[in-house]
């Protein structure tokens, strides 16, 4: 046999599997364990929290609610208890969310594209991202307040309530519009996050194949963080949803839709005045005017339900944000 011959293989062999150590928290200094064990009761304790109160609120809502609540009107009575449901407040509640969204994800998504794939002039980019920090830290009721004396002016008259030649800057147009204020640091938020993680690789291959910098961002960049714009949006609802001083101030606390007098019929519903589930609950909760907690709980129950399920839905949509862009990576 030749010394340069070589001997037969035998069957391949796979390679080793690489095992990972892993750090078992029993070797940790002692103040490290404890500090992991703050964390998992105050994670504990935070699911706890969350379950009673779901469970509470199920618990009354269902024993107190009625399937006639959700179709009838409710109607001005000493003791509301015994007089309609909440059919208002509920188409209240979408109408003003489905303004606030509509005006929200439009100028959330255009301000994150802004910031993170331009952000010139730097001085303008961070005045702008500081005028995002104070909408999301201010209370809503300073929002409330700022728009019901911005609104009362002549010049936006036609979006508000108006009673002869005076305009009381009350309307689902305004609240819808105030409103969106609170759920845009939440879109913008999302929306800049889901860019930062788009690799700048992306960006070169689209730029390289003779794509403008606008086509890559409506043909690359927007399909890529629509999971993001989606999670920004459903958490926008839900905090649309659960606000109650917005509704009281600027959208009349009217238990009925009132609209408009001399206006276009659909027009006249977004001038008109109104009512949400929130502030239903408020009215007729067991410190409110109303007298009717039994149906305030019921509502309340109908208001966590939408909530829960927005924040399902956008958990739904994170968690599954890796899968829809794994094409990036």
């Amino acid at each position: 046999m030749s010394a340069l011959a070589t001997p037969p293989r035998g069957p391949a062999q796979a390679p080793p599997r690489r095992t990972r150590a892993r750090d078992s928290a029993t070797s940790w200094p002692l103040r490290d364990r404890i500090g992991l064990a703050l964390c998992w009761i105050a994670g504990a304790t935070l699911a706890i929290v969350a379950l009673t109160v779901l469970l509470y609120m199920c618990f009354k809502g269902i024993t107190q609610l009625r399937p006639s609540m959700l179709v009838t009107h409710p109607s001005a009575a000493v003791d509301q208890s015994r007089s309609g449901g909440f059919l208002d407040p509920i188409q209240g509640t979408l109408l003003l969310t489905a303004i606030g969204i509509v005006i929200a994800v439009p100028i959330g998504v255009c301000v994150a594209l802004w910031l993170v794939e331009f952000g010139r002039p730097a001085a303008l980019a961070r005045i702008v991202e500081s005028a995002v920090d104070v909408i999301a830290g201010a209370p809503s009721v300073v929002l409330a307040l700022f728009g019901l004396s911005f609104f009362s002016e002549t010049f936006f008259s036609w979006m508000s309530f108006r009673s002869e030649d005076t305009a009381f800057g009350r309307s689902f147009m305004v609240a819808g519009t105030v409103m969106s204020l609170i759920a845009l640091p939440l879109i913008v938020g999302a929306t800049r996050e889901a860019l930062l993680q788009v690799p700048n690789h992306v960006r070169e291959a689209s730029l390289a194949l003779g794509k403008t910098k606008a086509s890559t961002i409506r043909a690359v960049l927007l399909p890529a963080v629509r999971p993001g714009i989606a999670t920004g949006t459903a958490l926008g609802m839900g905090r649309i949803i659960g606000d109650t001083a917005i509704v009281i101030l600027l959208l009349g606390n009217t238990l009925t839709t009132q609209p408009r007098d001399g206006s276009i019929p659909v027009l006249s519903v977004l001038q008109g005045t109104g009512s949400t589930l929130t502030s239903y609950i408020y009215g007729n909760s067991p410190i409110g005017e109303g007298n009717a907690p039994q149906k305030a709980y019921a509502a309340a129950f109908v208001l966590l339900l939408i909530v829960v399920a927005l924040n399902a839905l956008a958990t739904r949509i994170a968690r599954g944000r890796g899968k829809d862009t794994a094409w990036i990576r």
